[in-house]
């Protein structure tokens, strides 16, 4: 199954880029929502696993992959986000679904399910949570931004295996995909990354508390899956969601860190199952 690639007009003329497999309408579309700088092509294996008679939309955020840029940072931050989703939604005629959301993906669908009650039928958070590990913010905030300005895309490859913690990257291939969603080449001939590096800014910020949007899922089905090494997801922060929705699943993937990439055998088996069961 194909993606078919959809490039929206946001409310202030900024390109948002969508990618759609459409595998049928008689199951609840899946809206998938990547990490803080990764793109919609992330879901690219799990999308077909999971798009028997639905459809599965991915986003690229503002200033990642290949929606548009912006001089004003503040267009990079959650709520802006949230809005450019729910107008996609819209635009493509989505009034509900399950969701899928990856780290900052995931926020997003705390975020949402504030905003616009009803649209998240089902929710699967990816190695995320209320709080984060104040450790896995510090890597995320200086591997976001800096730019390597790497010569190849072989030294891609060797300098995300140098950086990113344990990954279910087990073939030379998949480490050169990896590589190819994280750099692109620039008009200097080096690899550069995928998204503007001024988005780590946004980090430098005082986190809100995420509880009470968390609390916004209480009567929302919700799979949370964690990397059992991730220090971003911390067992005490998973232990208090499972106390505030009860009827969370949780699924852990053995030496994993952050994030799970989702088609590793026991979170994929479980995403299926989660979908079929409830959306």
């Amino acid at each position: 199954m194909d993606a078919v690639i959809h490039r929206l007009s946001a409310w202030d003329g900024l390109t948002i880029c969508i990618r759609e497999w459409d595998g049928g309408d008689t199951r609840e579309p899946v809206i998938c929502l990547p990490g803080l700088v990764r793109t919609g092509a992330d879901f690219e294996a799990v999308a077909p696993a999971i798009g028997a008679s639905r459809r599965v939309i991915a986003i690229d955020y503002p200033g990642r992959g290949d929606s548009g840029r912006s001089r004003d940072i503040n267009r990079y931050a959650p709520e802006a986000c949230a809005r450019d989703i729910m107008d996609a939604c819209a635009a493509l005629h989505i009034h509900h679904a399950a969701a899928i959301g990856t780290s900052f993906g995931g926020l997003l669908i705390m975020g949402l399910a504030v905003a616009r009650p009803g649209l998240i039928r089902a929710a699967i958070l990816n190695d995320v949570g209320p709080d984060v590990g104040a450790e896995g913010s510090d890597f995320v905030r200086n591997f976001v931004g800096h730019d390597p300005a790497l010569e190849s895309l072989a030294a891609c490859v060797t300098y995300l295996q140098a950086k990113l913690p344990p990954l279910s990257l087990d073939t030379d291939a998949a480490w050169r995909r990896m590589a190819e969603l994280t750099y692109q080449p620039g008009p200097d001939g080096r690899f550069h990354p995928v998204w503007d590096t001024a988005i780590a800014k946004l980090m430098n910020r005082t986190p809100p508390d995420l509880w009470p949007l968390f609390g916004a899922l209480a009567h929302v089905p919700l799979l949370l899956v964690r990397g059992a090494v991730s220090n971003i997801l911390l067992p005490e922060t998973v232990a208090r969601m499972q106390r505030e929705h009860a009827d969370m699943t949780v699924v852990t993937i053995p030496g994993i860190g952050h994030a799970p990439l989702l088609t590793e055998a026991p979170a994929l088996e479980a995403i299926q199952m989660f979908l079929a069961q409830h959306a």
